[in-house]
């Protein structure tokens, strides 16, 4: 690595606990990475082209830079993100200006980890990006981007991906799922199902979305058991692709058990239009419901990401479409909430329910307790606001007590952009030996302990929690 990155960083400051984390961060540097929840282009994969410049690369498709350059003033336009009707957004150079002459705003935050790691490691930058640079740094990646080593498969070699996951809409059409199968690479890149296009009444297509997803499954969705029978059926489809996991982005974790004669009134009801938000709630807890109870058939494993308001701009929304920053934590009650899902299947042989939330008030109250009762559950690693060296270590401080180590399920990136994964990662292994290395020096664990369950934390946990093959 570069010398602008310590060797030691995020290690502790006590020499004696950082020698021990470094032995333990050394024992899983190698080890391969499973990625198994995120966000990057199947296209990609399936294609793989050359990336065309940094500003593609960094900036555009990373919602954690563009939201604090946001914060301080930057247009949206300087910083070349797309509009929806077309208009002119500054060139990749333009904008890669705009965010070097800022990158100073990213002192502190995992952003800043994740840039200058990926910055160092994809193309051996070694300094840290800045106005003065920014011309040299933009060229030197550009020069590089047309390489065959930089290319997306390629660059899963490199990071030593073992596996990586995708995530589709259940409209998806698929065809880069069927590129890939084509390739055999339905294994290495697999899709997840994500639902949420049709398990929303709040999506303003929702109705429209119904219909297409019974078109493409040959259900009648505006009847209860064809909705469930459409979701079995393509839920089959995404496996044939590869999918191990469904994954629900919801805003609050709630789930409901009503009696069979309460769906079909309630499917009518959203599917009209004339609805309130109460309604849409239950109609979003009860599908929660059936996801769990169609993973009980199928086997797939089942996410939940709850505690976001999201796109809580409407004038970035209308204007340039969701995923770009505008979304916030909110509050969340997992023990109330997944009451109701996990009464029918927290003791079902073979469920599993990955829960990741952004609510760290829960994690120890709520979460650790459940994760440290309930067979079904594991604990998602921290998200989204709270995948940064703190937040590591709040997380591993809030539910190793309660849940233990084996009822966490690893880490998963989460990310959009590619080059961060080996970056992130990188982070987590690193916390987590800190981590260890604390519980060793206090003789809470010995040190061969300590390496098996870095080892577990750094690969085994997510290819156990995905049920990976």
């Amino acid at each position: 690595m570069a010398q602008f990155l310590d060797p030691d960083r995020l290690f502790p400051a006590d020499p004696a606990q950082r020698n021990i984390a470094r032995d333990l961060y050394e024992s899983v540097q190698g080890l391969p990475i499973v990625s198994p929840h995120g966000h990057t282009d199947p296209g990609w994969f399936a294609h793989n082209p050359a990336f065309s410049d940094a500003t593609s690369l960094f900036l555009t498709p990373d919602h954690y830079v563009l939201r604090m350059l946001k914060s301080q003033g930057l247009s949206y336009d300087d910083l070349g993100v797309p509009r929806r009707d077309g208009a002119q957004v500054a060139e990749p150079r333009a904008a890669w200006r705009h965010f070097a002459a800022h990158y100073h705003l990213f002192a502190g935050t995992p952003s800043q980890l994740w840039i200058d790691h990926a910055m160092s490691w994809g193309f051996g930058i070694s300094e840290r990006l800045s106005a003065g640079n920014a011309d040299a740094i933009f060229d030197t990646i550009g020069q590089q981007l047309p390489r065959d080593e930089m290319r997306p498969l390629a660059i899963l070699d490199r990071a030593n991906v073992e596996v990586i996951a995708t995530t589709e809409f259940a409209l998806d059409p698929l065809e880069a799922q069927g590129e890939l199968a084509a390739k055999g690479l339905t294994k290495r890149v697999r899709t997840t199902y994500r639902p949420d296009d049709v398990t929303d009444p709040d999506h303003p297509d929702f109705a429209a979305n119904l219909a297409r997803l019974g078109a493409l499954t040959d259900c009648d969705t505006a009847r209860w058991e064809g909705l469930i029978e459409a979701h079995r059926r393509r839920r089959a489809t995404f496996r044939s692709f590869g999918a191990c996991a469904t994954d629900h982005g919801v805003p609050t974790a709630r789930t409901a058990d009503l009696a069979e004669g309460e769906k079909q009134p309630l499917l009518d009801r959203v599917l009209s239009g004339d609805f309130d938000p109460q309604e849409a709630e239950l109609f979003r807890a009860q599908m929660l419901s059936e996801m769990a109870a169609l993973s009980v058939e199928d086997g797939m494993v089942m996410q939940i990401h709850a505690g976001v308001m999201r796109n809580t701009d409407p004038e970035l929304m209308r204007t340039r479409g969701p995923n770009l920053g505008a979304d916030i934590p909110q509050p969340v009650s997992p023990a109330q909430d997944l009451g109701p899902l996990l009464r029918r299947f927290g003791n079902a042989p073979g469920f599993r329910l990955i829960f990741f939330c952004l609510d760290e008030s829960v994690l120890s109250r709520e979460l650790a307790p459940m994760a440290g009762y309930w067979p079904a559950l594991r604990l998602g690693p921290p998200w989204w606001f709270h995948d940064s060296p703190r937040g590591i270590a709040r997380y591993l401080d809030g539910v190793v007590e309660s849940a233990g180590f084996l009822n966490l399920a690893g880490f998963n990136d989460d990310t959009r952009a590619l080059l961060s994964i080996p970056a992130r990662h990188d982070v987590w292994r690193r916390c987590c030996a800190t981590f260890l290395a604390d519980m060793v020096a206090r003789h809470l664990i010995d040190p061969s302990h300590a390496r098996e369950l870095a080892g577990w934390l750094s690969y085994d946990a997510a290819r156990e929690a995905y049920r990976l093959d």
